[in-house]
């Protein structure tokens, strides 16, 4: 399990599971509904994405979100 503190670490961590899947950006955008901006934005870490939209990338890419008390 990997903590993530900010959004580019979120973002790296999304681009290296789509990458192990094999999948490009426009895959993986066509297979959420999304654009390939979205993506390319989510990867590079741009803190201001739709967050709805995040998770449904999360869930394609079979990556959990968690959250807990420090």
């Amino acid at each position: 399990m990997t903590r993530i503190l900010n959004t580019e670490e979120l973002g790296k961590a999304i681009k290296d599971r789509r990458k192990a899947l094999g999948m490009t950006q426009s895959e993986l955008a066509m297979y959420c509904n999304t654009g390939i901006r979205f993506i390319s934005d989510l990867e590079r870490g741009k803190p201001t994405i739709q967050f709805s939209k995040a998770l449904a990338v999360l869930s394609m890419l079979a990556l959990n979100l968690y959250i807990g008390e420090r």
